[in-house]
């Protein structure tokens, strides 16, 4: 399994539409085009022989690379350290809106010879839509084209002067294209690699290139001085802001979980689920994010595609009048299917695209969008006469429908029950609503959203509550604990200093938490019908961090946040899961990770501004567990 690089050792690009994974050896291993939910055009890290790639790197086998962003941009750059001298490729997709077609993506490859002189060499090996397409490959002058009946794509060469392209690039049976290219210090040259055209390629001039990337950390730049975010952890809060504005689909403001599909949360297991869509409760919870950073029009796009799902209010399978997740643009064409043909990251079988938890009931949804719709409103970015008649209609249906099983927020796939957080998030519904309705005076039925609310809250405090564990627990047929309780205190329903809630933390830490890392739950003690297990959950942890320190367990927060840190990969990035042995596993990056850090780090500043003298205890370092 070495053709697999670690899920860790890649980098992000993207252009507000689609994105790409780089590997630390210069490889794109994952990319689809022409949007995040599209098919693939390279999906080696799903499968290296059948998924394609395309390799930049030195011809020598022996060289060392290290990999950075330009400074506070989304513009990779991969270094090559060889006995012959030092090389670099320079990854970015330029952000060009209005200026080329919504189907056409480009992404920019420079490679750079920065002290000595250097062999490069490239492969260029598209597979369209998921390997299943066919191409024909026409080498050019100044590029090569692959064309498939449905897919195509033209690589330009990034020529200087006259010059034409490379006499070594030759066509391999496949349909591949290999080559190399010799610099000497100070020589630029490279790949401009242009989805949904079909040729001719034209000749890049290095200056068009270079003005190209100009472009582009100037968008980056000026974009990241909007973020009003002055506290201790700027570095790992503004690669987290990057980050998720990376995954946001700019057409609609729609935010994908995560750009990938199918890297597995237990390597050789099954858990292996496609994230390229937007799921409502991470839109929500961004809302929180990215408002907390001054973003307010990323957090106002956001705040709008979560209006329009409410003013649709289309019931699904039974799933109420919100459905859990959609397809970057609104749609809710989710099927899920298996990708037989492909191996999987590292034997990790089966390859799912599409996603079938789409039409499953989890009631903490509605919770998480009125919570977020009401905080925005809070923030000024208010709600008009529609987006009330659907807020409205949402908030009828939950008052009819709270009480009933359902599939929970970590989709399980083990049957529905009657889940705590499910429960809360409701309340949180009817809450935010109430309010939302009291301040601006519009029309509602209060009597009754009084009364389920307070209904809720007698139920959880009656039924979610485990006198055994003398904690909160999962589900109200179990004594299992669950980390999603943590948002207990943060959403209102709990003080931190409640003798129940201190009580469900010191329970959370017994079993949940191994030297600052957090697991969702117990799948042992849970059944949630998948076979095999998965590691820490990330967004947990953070959360976990979060609950702390709004406890007033400042020195214990701090030190878990400043530990979590050192589980990022080398430039900041983070999946969905910690493994045993710290690696990361599942999508990659994943929204949810990087908007709890970013709620971590808000939570931790604002707590530390209120008590200065607040320090870390060394007892925190030691203690084996919690």
């Amino acid at each position: 399994m070495s053709d697999y690089p670690l899920i860790a050792e890649h980098g992000l690009i993207g252009d507000l539409q689609t994105a790409a994974l780089v590997a630390t050896d210069g490889t794109i291993d994952w990319f689809c085009a022409p949007r995040f939910d599209a098919p693939s055009v390279f999906g080696a890290l799903l499968d290296h022989q059948r998924g394609g790639y395309c390799r930049i790197r030195p011809a020598a086998d022996a060289f060392t690379t290290r990999q950075l962003y330009f400074p506070d941009t989304a513009v990779l750059v991969t270094r090559f350290l060889t006995e012959a001298g030092v090389g670099e490729v320079i990854d970015f997709m330029p952000i060009c809106p209005g200026r080329t077609p919504a189907d056409q993506h480009r992404i920019v490859r420079l490679v750079r010879c920065v002290r000595g002189r250097l062999d490069f060499v490239f492969d260029i090996a598209p597979r369209f839509d998921y390997g299943r397409e066919p191409h024909e490959t026409h080498l050019a002058d100044h590029g090569v084209v692959f064309h498939g009946k449905q897919t195509a794509m033209t690589v330009h060469l990034v020529h200087h002067g006259d010059e034409t392209g490379p006499a070594s690039a030759r066509i391999d049976a496949d349909g591949d294209v290999h080559g190399d290219v010799l610099l000497t210090a100070g020589e630029v040259r490279g790949l401009v690699l242009e989805t949904g055209v079909a040729g001719p390629p034209r000749r890049y001039d290095v200056a068009e290139a270079l003005r190209l990337f100009d472009e582009t950390v100037d968008f980056w730049e000026s974009w990241l001085a909007g973020s009003t975010y002055t506290g201790r952890w700027r570095e790992a809060v503004d690669r987290s802001a990057i980050t998720l504005k990376l995954m946001t689909y700019a057409p609609t403001g729609g935010l994908v979980a995560a750009p990938t599909a199918g890297l597995p949360e237990q390597i050789g297991g099954e858990r292996n689920w496609d994230y390229r869509y937007t799921w409502v409760r991470d839109a929500s919870f961004s809302v929180y994010s990215l408002l907390g950073l001054g973003f307010t029009e990323e957090a106002a796009d956001l705040g709008r595609w979560l209006r329009d799902r409410v003013e649709e209010r289309t019931e699904s399978n039974g799933s109420g009048p919100l459905n859990i997740m959609y397809r970057v643009d609104g749609s809710s064409d989710l099927s899920e299917e298996v990708l037989d043909h492909w191996e999987g990251y590292r034997g990790s079988a089966p390859v799912r695209i599409g996603n079938g938890a789409s039409g499953q009931l989890q009631l903490d949804i509605f919770g998480e969008a009125l919570d977020s719709i009401y905080f925005a409103d809070q923030r000024g970015v208010g709600i008009g006469h529609r987006g009330w008649l659907g807020v409205r209609a949402v908030l009828d249906w939950v008052a009819d429908n709270w009480d009933q099983p359902e599939e929970g927020i970590w989709e399980t796939r083990g049957g529905r029950q009657d889940f705590t957080y499910g429960r809360l998030m409701c309340w949180v519904a009817l809450d935010r609503g109430i309010r939302l309705a009291t301040a601006h005076g519009r029309p509602a039925p209060l009597d009754r959203w009084h009364r389920e609310r307070d209904a809720i809250y007698e139920q959880i405090m009656d039924r979610g509550w485990s006198p055994k564990r003398q904690a909160f627990r999962q589900h109200y047929d179990t004594d299992v604990l669950d980390s999603s309780l943590l948002r207990m205190p943060t959403v209102g329903f709990i003080s931190p200093s409640d003798p129940m809630w201190a009580s469900t933390i010191r329970a959370m830490d017994a079993e949940l938490v191994t030297d600052s890392l957090v697991y969702r739950y117990d799948p042992a003690a849970s059944p949630d019908g998948l076979r095999g297990s998965e590691g820490t959950f990330s967004l947990c942890t953070f959360a976990y961090v979060t609950a702390l320190a709004r406890g007033g367990e400042l020195d214990k927060a701090r030190v878990t946040f400043e530990k979590m840190l050192t589980y990022a990969n080398h430039l900041g990035l983070f999946a969905e899961e910690v493994g045993l042995t710290g690696e990361q596993l599942g999508n990659f990056p994943q929204a949810f990770t990087h908007l709890a850090l970013i709620d971590a780090a808000l939570a931790l500043d604002e707590q530390l501004a209120l008590h200065p003298t607040a320090a870390a205890t060394r007892h925190t370092l030691l203690t084996p567990r919690g």
